[in-house]
C-alpha cells in the first residue's frame, strides 16, 4: 500500500510535545517539555463546570457558542481592552485556540498564499498553513538586550504580492516575549500598507510578568477591522484539557471562520463554556493570583538554571524560559534534550524544531516553569549533573 498520508502533511508526523511526554513517562523524567500546569483552575469555576452537566448542559449547544460565554468575552474584551465586540456575529466559541487558528488560515488562505509567522513559532501554525495549501514564510526572532525582537526590515521583506495573513504571537511561544507597541506599530502599518489580514494568537494575554503590558494589535488605529482575535481559557485559568478558545473579529472574518468551524467540530463543550463564562466574570482575581505565582516560579527556574550554568533569558510572559545550551558544551538542542533523560533525569523541548531555520535556533532548549516549586526544585537539583 502507498503512503495514505497526503504529501502537504508527511512532513509533520508526531508533535515534539508528545514526543517528549512519552520520553518523560517512559524514563520517569521530569517533565519540563509541554506546557500545561500541574495544579487545577480556580474551585468555583470547576464547580460550575459540574453543575453544569449536572443540570442538563450535556447536548448540543450553538454552534458559535452559548451566549452567556459569547457575553462574557465580549464584556471582558471591552473591560481590558477598549474593544466592543457584539456577542451576536462578531465572537465565536471554538475547540481551544489551535482550531480557531486552523479554521481562521483554512477559511481565509487559498492555494499558494503566503502567511507570515515569526520563528520559532508554535508548531501547529505550520501544520494549519499546509492543510490550507498555503505556504509559511518565517520572520526571526533573535535575542537583543535580553530578549527576542525582529527587524522590520525583514518582516517588510518578507511581504509579497501573495501575502494573505501575518501570524502574531503575543505573549510568545516558546520565546517568553511581549511585544510592545512599537513592535506591534511596525507589524500594523505593513499590515494596513498592504492590505493583510492579522490572526492574533493571545492565550497568554493575562500571564505577563514584571509590570510588563500586553497590547492587542486591534487596538491598534485601523487594525480592529483586519484583525482576527484569538484567546482561549487553556492558560489563563489553568484549564488547558478543556479546550475552550474563542475568535473576536468583525462580521466578515468572523462569518468567514464559523464557516470552516461548523464543518470541523460544529461546536464545543457546552458544561466548560458556561463554566468560563462565570470565570470571566468572577475569577481574573484568581487569575492575578495566578500571575504573580508564575513570575516566581519563573525567577525560581531562571535561577536554577542559571546555577547549573545555562544561559538563561528573562520571559516577559507566558509559561516558558528560553536558554542558551553552549556554556555547557552542547551545540545540538534536539540532540541534547533527547539525552536529558539519561543524564538528568528532565525532560525539555527543542527549540530549533520550532524554526524554519532550524541553525538558528540549534543551540537553544525551553524548559516550562507552570510546575509546583517542588518539581522545580527537583528538576534543577537534576540538571546540576551536567556541569557537575
Amino acid at each position: 500500500m502507498t503512503e495514505p498520508l497526503v504529501a502537504r502533511m508527511r512532513a509533520f508526523g508526531t508533535t515534539i510535545f508528545a514526543e517528549m511526554s512519552a520520553l518523560a513517562v517512559r524514563t520517569g523524567s521530569i517533565n519540563l517539555g509541554q506546557g500545561f500546569p500541574d495544579t487545577d483552575g480556580p474551585e468555583a469555576m470547576l464547580e460550575q463546570a459540574v453543575r453544569a452537566i449536572r443540570s442538563g448542559a450535556n447536548q448540543y449547544p450553538p454552534g458559535p457558542g452559548v451566549p452567556e460565554l459569547r457575553r462574557a468575552v465580549s464584556e471582558h474584551r471591552t473591560a481590558h481592552y477598549g474593544l466592543d465586540y457584539s456577542p451576536d456575529g462578531e465572537i465565536l466559541v471554538t475547540v481551544g485556540a489551535t482550531e480557531a487558528i486552523a479554521a481562521t488560515v483554512l477559511a481565509l488562505c487559498e492555494p499558494g498564499d503566503e502567511v507570515i509567522a515569526f520563528e520559532p513559532y508554535y508548531d501547529s501554525y505550520a501544520a494549519s498553513i499546509a492543510l490550507a495549501q498555503a505556504r509559511l514564510v518565517a520572520v526571526t526572532l533573535r535575542p537583543m538586550a535580553g530578549r527576542f525582537t525582529f527587524d522590520p526590515a525583514e518582516l517588510r521583506a518578507a511581504v509579497t504580492p501573495r501575502t494573505r495573513a501575518i501570524l502574531v504571537n503575543s505573549p510568545h511561544n516558546p520565546t517568553g516575549t511581549v511585544f510592545t507597541r512599537d513592535e506591534l506599530a511596525a507589524i500594523a502599518e505593513v499590515c494596513k500598507e498592504r492590505g493583510i489580514i492579522a490572526i492574533t494568537d493571545e492565550v497568554y494575554e493575562h500571564l505577563t510578568f514584571d509590570g510588563v503590558e500586553h497590547v492587542p494589535l486591534a487596538t491598534l488605529p485601523g487594525m480592529r477591522e483586519r484583525t482576527v482575535m484569538i484567546s482561549s481559557a487553556g492558560k489563563t485559568f489553568s484549564v488547558t484539557g478543556w479546550k475552550t478558545g474563542w475568535v473576536c473579529a468583525p462580521p466578515a472574518l468572523a462569518g468567514a471562520v464559523a464557516t470552516v468551524k461548523q464543518f470541523v467540530t460544529f461546536t464545543a463543550g457546552a458544561p466548560w463554556q458556561l463554566a468560563v463564562a462565570y470565570a470571566l466574570r468572577h475569577e481574573l482575581g484568581w487569575v492575578a493570583g495566578l500571575r504573580a505565582q508564575l513570575q516566581d516560579k519563573r525567577d525560581r527556574l531562571m535561577e536554577g538554571l542559571a546555577a547549573a550554568g545555562f544561559e538563561v533569558l528573562r520571559p516577559a510572559g507566558t509559561y516558558f524560559v528560553q536558554t542558551d545550551i553552549r556554556p555547557l558544551g552542547f551545540s545540538d538542542g534536539l540532540e541534547l534534550t533527547r539525552r536529558l533523560p539519561e543524564l538528568a533525569g528532565v525532560v525539555a523541548i527543542p527549540t530549533q524544531v520550532f524554526y524554519d531555520h532550524a541553525e538558528r535556533g540549534r543551540h537553544f532548549v525551553r524548559f516550562a516553569f507552570c510546575k509546583k516549586d517542588e518539581v522545580i526544585d527537583e528538576a534543577v537539583a537534576r540538571l546540576k549533573r551536567l556541569s557537575g
